[in-house]
């Protein structure tokens, strides 16, 4: 008789169990994303249209991600602190945005002489750029996640050209992350202003210079219009974006609506890099016939030099605040010399010796 209550128990357990996981199964999930740029920004706003659309396919439904642009909620670099917060489920930005608020995060986007793309991803992926990520977000009941590509970007639009380091001093730009640490070095004024204001505050001289992207972007601001002088980049030479998930939200999915959401986020990131590539170049080959006004610029070798030297000391400086800090500098560091000695005998090799072939 107490076999039979043993068994009798077991099976209801069982059971009971079966009906509770068959019925997470069906359950549909709801997610809302607040992303940086405005309605129908083009790349970065059809990054989380492409994750959203793969998201609710891959899921049969169970799982759809509505996406509010800065237009709706007001708050286009307030996103830390909304997905923090439990205000949105998830966001969509750059992690340098959140320098002010927690150091580390910058490192998570780009830094000035650092990685390429491909390189940053073999790190992220591959080389612990993805677990240092996660103990910098968190403390903050976040988890954080690559978000897309634009690959190098251009250094930025100046009204005037700038021919030696006097020429930066009290220069006002608009520049974020570690890259505008490094303009202040050298006696830059850098500010951030979210990327629906740049236009106007470039135009009514809030600002003397704009940093932003690439020509598919650029171009669709305007810049052009006030700026002649198109510098080359050194900043960001592979800007990531993020996808930032509320730690708690995440948890309460099942295992399998997690692992949709990873892979989708993967998928729109490289579409997202690709796409960047195709505009950019599809831009560019058009911007001297339409836009004969604008100027291709380097800065000056003596420019170059002075700002290495003051990322060198900043880098220097940032390993030093803790020991955080010093582990993500030590990886970034120690993945890009491993990664570029090989990227040295292979991509850079091969553009070479096409530039002598040309």
């Amino acid at each position: 008789m107490k076999i039979r209550s043993v068994l009798s128990a077991a099976v209801l357990a069982v059971a009971t169990t079966f009906a509770a996981t068959q019925a997470l199964a069906q359950e549909k999930f709801t997610l809302k994303l607040a992303e940086t740029w405005g309605p129908n920004f083009p790349i970065f706003g059809d990054t989380t249209k492409n994750f959203a659309e793969t998201v609710e396919k891959m899921s049969d439904g169970r799982l759809v991600i509505r996406i509010d642009s800065a237009n709706k909620h007001k708050a286009p670099l307030g996103v830390f602190d909304m997905v923090k917060a439990g205000q949105y489920d998830m966001g969509h930005s750059a992690s340098y945005y959140w320098k002010g608020k927690v150091p580390e995060t910058l490192f998570f986007t780009s830094m000035p002489f650092g990685m390429n793309a491909m390189e940053q991803y073999a790190w992220f992926y591959h080389g612990g750029g993805m677990e240092l990520m996660q103990e910098v977000y968190e403390p903050h009941n976040m988890l954080s996640f690559p978000g897309g590509n634009t690959g190098v970007q251009m250094g930025g639009w100046f009204r005037k050209e700038i021919k030696s380091l006097d020429d930066l001093k009290g220069l006002k730009m608009r520049i974020p992350g570690f890259a505008g640490e490094v303009f202040a070095e050298v006696g830059v004024n850098p500010t951030n202003i979210a990327p629906g204001e740049l236009y106007t505050a470039l135009e009514r001289n809030t600002i003397d210079a704009v940093e932003w992207v690439g020509p598919a972007l650029d171009l669709r601001l305007g810049f052009q219009q006030i700026a002649d002088y198109y510098y080359t980049g050194w900043h960001e030479p592979a800007t990531e974006l993020q996808f930032l998930v509320n730690k708690r939200v995440w948890e309460r999915l099942p295992a399998d609506l997690q692992e949709i959401m990873r892979v989708a986020m993967r998928t729109a990131s490289y579409d997202m890099l690709v796409h960047s590539q195709h505009a950019n170049a599809e831009a560019w080959a058009n911007i001297k016939e339409e836009h004969p006004n604008v100027q291709i610029k380097q800065f000056p070798d003596d420019i170059f030099k002075t700002m290495y030297d003051a990322n060198k000391r900043l880098l220097k400086a940032a390993a030093e605040r803790n020991e955080l800090s010093a582990r993500i500098v030590e990886s970034q560091d120690t993945y890009l010399r491993q990664s570029r000695a090989y990227t040295d005998i292979s991509e850079r090799a091969y553009l070479n010796t096409m530039a002598e072939v040309e």
